[in-house]
């Protein structure tokens, strides 16, 4: 076994783990914001795993997939914001 390999071994299980405790926040949390929060969190271990796999293959196959999940967290991020302003506000 690499090197390389060891070290996406590694990196694949704290993903992993990353994103188990994120599903956890999102089924349990008792806010919308720590849902928010916590969908925010799983998106980007999401980017990162796939950065971290286009580093190991060499490859930008998988850039477009990288900006659209990014594009979804600003969206969802200012949309769950504008709604708890407006919350707030009544």
């Amino acid at each position: 076994m690499t090197f390389l390999e060891i070290v996406s071994i590694i990196a694949g299980v704290m993903f992993g783990i990353g994103a188990i405790a994120a599903v956890f926040r999102i089924i349990r949390g008792p806010s919308i914001l720590d849902r928010a929060l916590a969908t925010d969190v799983l998106l980007a271990i999401a980017i990162c795993a796939l950065g971290a796999e286009m580093a190991i293959n060499t490859h930008t196959d998988t850039l477009v997939v990288m900006l659209v999940l990014a594009m979804f967290a600003v969206v969802g991020s200012i949309s769950i914001a504008r709604f708890m302003a407006k919350q707030d506000a009544s």
